[in-house]
């Protein structure tokens, strides 16, 4: 790429955005091929992959782990792959409320996974006298590991249908009490536990 002696700042700096938007965009286009590759030709779309994009096996299948936990509907322009990337372990609606505030908050994929973690870290941690933990999200689902897994480790899930007022609602009220909704519903209920009526 070449470009004029006379380019001014604002043409260059629109140029990066450009690049930046064309880049982010090729990663889920490469990630939904290869997801039609799978579905539509099967065992060898690796392989096949690999050969006409020059991308490696480990590489296409993080692009494809990504895309299948966030439908179109669902991802979101202002933010990268990388920012998506960083919360798919997490169930969608927790998905869905980290990406919301790296969007309100003008997050890097860097500041968003400070966040998650430090979120993560107080799941883990004793929601109550009683020793009750918040659930462990962000083992689940984990690219390597087997349906039932998570199961087997003693860790269950527990869906919860809302509306979407509802869920902005609560991950308003989860917000204000510095948490994310996960963690604020899983201490919810352990004071209910404690103080049943």
């Amino acid at each position: 790429m070449t470009f004029p002696q006379d380019l001014s700042q604002r043409s260059w700096e629109r140029i990066g955005e450009g690049l930046r938007e064309l880049a982010d965009s090729s990663v889920w286009w490469l990630a939904d091929w290869l997801i039609f590759g799978e579905t539509a030709y099967g065992v060898r779309r690796y392989r096949e992959a690999i050969d006409r994009t020059g991308l490696d096996h480990q590489t296409l299948r993080n692009y494809a782990w990504v895309a299948r936990r966030f439908e179109h509907r669902r991802r979101r322009d202002g933010l990268s792959f990388a920012h998506h990337a960083e919360v798919t372990r997490l169930s969608p609606p927790e998905q869905d409320y980290w990406l919301r505030r790296a969007e309100q908050q003008k997050w890097s994929r860097n500041e968003l996974r400070r966040a998650v973690r430090a979120g993560l870290a107080e799941q883990r941690s004793p929601v109550g006298d009683d020793g009750h933990q918040a659930c462990r999200l962000d083992e689940r689902d984990a690219p390597d590991e087997p349906r039932g897994a998570a199961e087997l480790r003693g860790v269950a899930t527990l869906t919860i249908e809302l509306s979407v007022g509802q869920l902005d609602h609560y991950s308003r009220v989860a917000a204000a009490h510095g948490l994310p909704v996960a963690t604020w519903v899983s201490q919810v209920l352990a004071a209910a536990d404690r103080h049943p009526a």
